[in-house]
């Protein structure tokens, strides 16, 4: 990467672009990064399995929320610093020390003694794995070209479908055939290998210049986005969504960004530029992604839900079936990168939703029976009725999440990047923290109406915002039909609530354009002026 001095600022240009990079170093670098967000894709979600069984064994019953709150926030506070520092610093220090702290964090995790002291790493986890998924899929711009980029995007897509989709079913496996340590343990040889295929052949700067650091706007960002997000994730729960604490919280975050617009504004290096705003493929892209994790989240959270409380099957056994979900993204993410060139976005980003819908729809009317849970029947009849709508779901989801990130990236200047393409998946992984906030409420409140009607005896003994879980578990023997029932509906109703959620992208997909970058006059003067000495060296 070069580097020069403008007005106070430093300007970063690739060394070794898509244009004059080695195709053998390129693999290697890309194979690398594939790793790397493997891990960090599914650690984000391997907990899900296995977190009862660690808090017991921690005794720590009472922290058990915190397992994977402790990991998001670190996470998603961490993507838009770590998309900037990308810019400024090149994509090769960042993500070495994202795949450090991932690392230090995963062997410390499965070293722990206390649950205190497993929070305690699962957000240094966290740190690395904000700054790992940014800025590997920021690094697929500076390896390939504009007309590739979709291709490669596609294949990061499926990456990220697989990873998040196989924590829970690989947490599974391991806690039953070794111990729930080595859920964490086996991050260690994948991040050394993601480190031994990046670190010599990844592009590195030729000079270190320093350029001014934003840390009005970080500072603030960082607390607007930990207000949000523990608002989001205990609202409803630990505190009323009709209450002081929630007000002063709100409160808060909207003081906090007139706060950081009009740091922003002054910056001399912004930590998200304003100017973004303008960009109608970046604020199009933000919105599908927003929509896209709360759609992926909540769909996987309650998919299996149902088919292990309703459908009768383990917990295992409903991990093998989500397999069914991303085999259609795995499709569809890699298809859809490879042939968007030709067909355009706009098709994509219509079809994607449309199949999402279709897939929850589908999923919806699936029977509920009790009786035939006991019996054994349920999977039998409606197997494939369920699985073929997770497939579909998957299809739905596969189709936008490659299309919208290289269309992002074609439509980023070069030297902001990393900041842009951080933006949108900032706006990703608070779409799926609200997702499952989102699903908790409408499954909650459709289940309060639900035991009203058929099991009033169950409705009453317990409190009303007590949550899905204890509803479903705490029962007697002559309950079990009518809870189990209520579950279930709740549950098709939930579903398609989502399917109606993510059928409203369609407006956005028709009207989604990519507009041209902006000229980066700095980026190419830049680049012309260490041209010219290398040529007269």
């Amino acid at each position: 990467m070069i580097a020069k001095p403008n007005g106070g600022t430093v300007i970063a240009v690739e060394q070794i672009t898509y244009k004059n990079i080695d195709p053998r170093t390129r693999n290697m670098i890309m194979l690398g990064l594939c790793l790397a967000m493997l891990a960090a894709c599914f650690d984000g979600t391997i907990v899900g399995t296995i977190g009862s069984v660690l808090a017991a064994d921690l005794n720590g019953l009472e922290l058990y929320a915190w397992m994977t709150t402790a990991y998001m926030l670190c996470e998603t506070i961490m993507i838009p610093i770590a998309g900037k520092l990308s810019d400024i610093y090149g994509r090769k220090p960042l993500f070495l020390l994202g795949l450090g702290l991932f690392t230090v964090g995963s062997l410390c995790a499965g070293m722990s003694t206390s649950m205190e002291m497993f929070i305690a790493c699962r957000a240094f986890q966290g740190l690395g794995g904000g700054i790992l998924i940014p800025v590997a899929t920021a690094a697929v711009a500076d390896l390939y070209s504009p007309s590739d980029r979709a291709r490669m995007q596609g294949l990061l897509g499926a990456i990220f479908g697989v990873g998040s989709g196989i924590g829970p079913l690989l947490g599974g496996y391991i806690t039953e055939f070794a111990s729930w340590h080595w859920c964490f343990y086996i991050n260690i040889p994948i991040a050394i290998a993601a480190g031994i295929l990046t670190i010599k052949k990844f592009p590195t700067p030729i000079s270190e210049g320093r350029s001014k650091i934003d840390v009005k706007g970080l500072v603030t960002l960082s607390v607007l986005l930990l207000d949000v997000l523990l608002l989001i994730e205990f609202g409803g729960s630990e505190f009323e969504w009709v209450s002081l604490t929630s007000f002063a919280m709100i409160a808060i975050a909207l003081a906090l960004v007139v706060l950081f617009v009009m740091i922003e504004r002054r910056a001399e290096n912004p930590m998200l530029a304003p100017h973004l705003i303008r960009n109608k493929t970046v604020i199009m892209g933000a919105i599908f992604m927003f929509v896209f994790g709360i759609g992926m989240m909540g769909a996987m959270m309650y998919a299996s839900m149902f088919s292990i409380y309703v459908m009768g099957l383990s917990v295992l056994e409903a991990g093998e079936w989500s397999l069914a979900m991303i085999a259609g993204m795995m499709i569809t993410s890699i298809s859809s990168g490879a042939l968007v060139n030709r067909t355009g976005y706009k098709p994509w980003l219509i079809v994607g939703p449309v199949l999402c819908f279709a897939g929850l729809f589908v999923m919806s009317g699936t029977a509920v029976n009790p009786s035939m849970v006991l019996s054994g029947t349920v999977v039998d009849t409606y197997m494939w009725q369920y699985l073929g709508g997770m497939f579909i779901l998957g299809l739905g989801l596969g189709c936008m999440m490659s299309v919208v990130m290289s269309a992002i990236q074609n439509s980023a200047k070069p030297s902001e990047m990393g900041m842009t393409t951080s933006a949108v998946n900032l706006m990703r992984s608070i779409g799926s923290t609200m997702g499952t906030a989102i699903f908790a409420m409408v499954i909650n409140a459709k289940l309060s109406g639900e035991l009203l009607s058929l099991a009033p005896d169950v409705y009453a003994a317990y409190p009303h915002d007590t949550g899905v879980l204890n509803y479903i578990s705490m029962f007697t023997a002559d309950q079990y039909g009518s809870v189990i029932t209520a579950f279930g509906n709740s549950v098709n109703f939930t579903f398609l609530v989502g399917g109606i959620i993510l059928l409203c992208l369609v407006v956005v997909g028709i009207a989604f354009k990519v507009q041209k970058p902006e000229e980066d006059e700095e980026f190419e003067a830049a680049k012309k002026a260490v041209e010219g000495k290398d040529q007269a060296e």
